[in-house]
């Protein structure tokens, strides 16, 4: 157990998170600490703030506002308006939130959502997101994606790519070391003994015994297969149409999907308030509410805090802070 708090960069500056950033310290107050790492003016005026100056602070700051960890930004921000002088910022935001909890100063990194088009725009970001740029940062050749919420946990094999190129990207190889990230997590984060892992299929109706595709039977089932011999509670190619209603989802921990959509819709659909994104396969442990910036209802008070506040909750669970 630790006393360390979850660390939150600030994302972009322009958008909603600072806005989320104190709901959620509205929320969590009372059940945890963390503290937001940014540039204090990008806050809404009149924000109850207490300004740290270490990560060990934010505990006794949590009842006096929310705990700010000041990082200068070129600018003022815009709600709504992202700066492409910021940029860089951002970036080094997420670099000294990485820092510090590598050096145990905090127990989880939680990532308010970027805007990667200024990013890579404004501070040649060569990434395509949050994920692949964490990986980069630990020299970790493979970060595994899951999405979390109470009703369920769902890892795609294959991300941001063409669904044209799903076919030739889901190898065996790919699909094994999704799989083994994903177990090695359940078991030493989410704490469960013998995780039960639920693989769906590629193609309708997990390929028809190859009649609608042979991806299923030539690279899938011989991995299930191979993994079930190692002893692992594994099953499948399943059928995706038949994966995710609310009786099959008591059978598993996880389901493992072959590409983004076929993942993300229906955890959007059960939960689309409180779904989280996890990064598995670091050396720590990262979170972060599963939404964009949302520039459009930035500064008016509108969005939704609930997907940031779970994402903190989360890591906090998962850090088995006292």
């Amino acid at each position: 157990m630790t006393r360390e708090p979850v660390a939150l960069t600030c994302g972009e500056p322009a958008g909603i998170g600072s806005e989320l950033a104190l709901r959620a310290w509205q929320a969590l107050r009372d059940e945890m600490a963390f503290y937001w790492i940014g540039d204090p003016r990008h806050l809404p005026k009149s924000s109850p703030v207490k300004t740290i100056e270490q990560p060990a602070q934010a505990r006794d700051a949590m009842q006096h506002g929310l705990p700010v960890l000041p990082h200068p930004f070129p600018k003022a921000n815009v709600f709504g308006q992202p700066d492409l002088e910021n940029a860089q910022a951002v970036i080094d935001v997420i670099k000294q939130g990485v820092r510090q909890v590598r050096e145990g100063q905090a127990s989880a990194l939680c990532t308010l959502p970027i805007h990667k088009q200024i990013l890579q725009d404004g501070a040649r970001f060569p990434f395509p997101g949050h994920t692949e740029f964490l990986a980069s940062l630990c020299d970790v050749e493979t970060a595994v994606m899951m999405l979390a919420s109470p009703s369920l946990k769902v890892v795609p094999v294959t991300i941001h790519i063409p669904l044209s190129d799903v076919p030739k990207a889901l190898t065996s190889e790919r699909l094994e070391q999704t799989i083994h990230i994903t177990h090695e997590a359940l078991t030493s984060q989410f704490h469960l003994t013998n995780p039960r892992i639920s693989v769906a299929g590629l193609n309708p109706h997990a390929g028809e015994g190859g009649k609608f595709g042979r991806e299923d039977q030539e690279i899938i089932s011989p991995v299930v297969q191979n993994l079930q011999a190692e002893g692992m509670f594994i099953s499948g190619p399943h059928s995706a149409d038949t994966l995710f209603h609310e009786a099959a989802r008591r059978s598993y921990d996880v389901a493992i999907a072959m590409y983004h959509d076929q993942a993300l819709i229906p955890i959007k659909t059960l939960d689309f308030d409180r779904g989280v994104n996890v990064t598995l396969g670091l050396p720590f442990i990262r979170t972060s509410p599963d939404h964009g910036t949302a520039l459009d209802i930035a500064g008016q008070g509108r969005a939704n805090p609930s997907s940031t506040i779970e994402a903190l909750r989360l890591a906090h669970q998962m850090a088995g802070v006292a």
